[in-house]
């Protein structure tokens, strides 16, 4: 949120609480993945950098593929226009979102979504976080014990890839607006209200295994 608008919510809130009444009831009827693809095109036509970024990654984390958010900027040519579409796709390429890669957009159809070998159970410390990395996707592991709590390591805010540098005792934060989660849960803790994408997992004959 703006400056602007933290002051204008101190000095005004009977007004302007009016304005966020507004927006939450816009959208109700529309799925997430709906509103959140609407909302990218809005923040592409305004040309707001950090907006389209959060908003994109919303989009993604409600179920949108790669291919959906092309089309949906495709579609909105009439009103965005080449320009903006083509500083839309400038950023996507900056946030380097692994599914956006020509060889992987481009695919006939998605690959199926099926279990992954990411290491040997006894290589992840028992009650510590270890990061590691599993078919190109960086991956946050905590281990209670017999429980693997398994996490996606980019950040929900941005996409940005959270290295294992960021990571302080059980504390992870994100190198670029210091969002901060707790690596044990996934939990957001500090500036943000997202949490970690957790990733389904589990241990079959000493190996950790884990599904997307």
């Amino acid at each position: 949120m703006s400056d602007a608008l933290n002051y204008l919510i101190k000095t005004r809130p009977e007004t302007v609480s009016h304005y966020f009444a507004f927006l939450k009831e816009t959208g109700k009827h529309l799925d997430p993945k709906t509103r959140n693809l609407i909302s990218v095109i809005t923040k592409v036509y305004s040309q707001t950098d950090r907006g389209f970024r959060q908003y994109l990654g919303r989009a993604l984390r409600e179920g949108c593929t790669p291919m959906e958010v092309l089309d949906a900027l495709l579609m909105a040519f009439p009103a965005l226009g080449l320009a903006k579409i083509t500083w839309a796709v400038d950023i996507i390429l900056d946030m380097d979102i692994p599914g956006f890669a020509p060889d992987v957009i481009t695919q006939s159809a998605p690959e199926p979504a099926r279990w992954r070998d990411v290491m040997a159970s006894k290589d992840a410390a028992d009650g510590e976080v270890t990061r590691t990395e599993c078919e190109g996707r960086g991956l946050f592991i905590y281990r209670n014990k017999r429980i693997f709590e398994v996490f996606d390591s980019r950040c929900p805010h941005q996409s940005t890839d959270i290295p294992e540098l960021a990571l302080n005792g059980e504390t992870l934060i994100c190198p670029k607006h210091q969002w901060e989660f707790n690596a044990h849960t996934g939990a957001c803790i500090k500036k943000g209200n997202s949490p970690l994408k957790r990733i389904e997992s589990k241990v079959v004959k000493g190996r950790l295994l884990a599904f997307w």
